[in-house]
């Protein structure tokens, strides 16, 4: 993950997901993945970042609990994640 403060008044994710993590299907999903999870945790980043998460080869067999996890930890680590709203958590 690559974070720089864009300063603009909100954020702009960008998502890498190289030929060496599979085919195009699989690419695809990863994307859709993480898209998914960005949106629903919107609310509970910091704004006024630019954000690109780039995923690895140990992606294409993740499922999506352990790519959320990943994720939240990440931005955590960055301080850039709110308290999380318990709404945003269904389980």
């Amino acid at each position: 993950m690559i974070i720089l403060k864009n300063g603009l008044p909100y954020n702009r994710v960008g998502i890498s997901v190289s030929k060496k993590v599979g085919n195009s299907i699989i690419r695809h999903r990863v994307t859709r993945v993480i898209r998914e999870i960005m949106r629903l945790h919107w609310e509970d980043v910091h704004q006024g970042y630019d954000i690109v998460i780039v995923a690895r080869k140990s992606a294409r067999e993740s499922e999506y609990k352990k790519f959320e996890s990943a994720i939240l930890h990440l931005l955590k680590q960055h301080h850039l994640l709110e308290e999380i709203s318990h709404e945003n958590n269904f389980n």
